[in-house]
């Protein structure tokens, strides 16, 4: 017997979607919409380039880069505050923000340049090549000295 454990799934959403209606649901779009276009990658033979959508960012110093292996984190703060100025609708994120991006393999750790350049953060990144060679190991005669 098979059991479908998300059968009920589209009459929860049609029950959840009327009681709280479609306008309030569209006041969160851009920031859902936002969180998947914000990222691009691009991958060469051995390298990748990722390339983040962070518009407003006030200074290269208010972003942190980070990798570990195939992990690329970034985070910082967005700040888009106008003197005088009150604000009456949102669609561009601000504030900290945090992201965890898997990359398709290890990445040399030594070898990252990161740009930041009309709203765009580009980071370039080297594959890490495994070294095949066969490294000879000495063995220590501990019977004879």
């Amino acid at each position: 017997m098979k059991m479908d454990q998300f059968k009920n799934l589209n009459d929860w959403r049609k029950q959840w979607d009327h009681f709280f209606g479609d306008e309030f649901w569209s006041g969160f779009a851009p920031f859902f919409d936002n969180a998947h276009s914000q990222l691009n990658i691009y991958q060469g033979e051995n390298e990748l380039l990722v390339v983040l959508s962070l518009p407003g960012l006030a200074k290269v110093e208010d972003v942190d880069i980070y990798v570990k292996h195939q992990t690329l984190e970034v985070k910082g703060k967005i700040n888009l505050n106008f003197s005088g100025f009150d604000i009456l609708q949102e669609g561009i994120f601000q504030g900290n923000f945090e992201r965890e991006i898997q990359l398709p393999y290890t990445v040399k750790e030594e070898r990252i340049k990161a740009t930041y350049k009309r709203g765009l953060l580009f980071v370039h990144l080297h594959k890490q090549i495994p070294d095949d060679s066969r490294k000879k190991i000495e063995v220590v005669d501990r019977d004879h000295k």
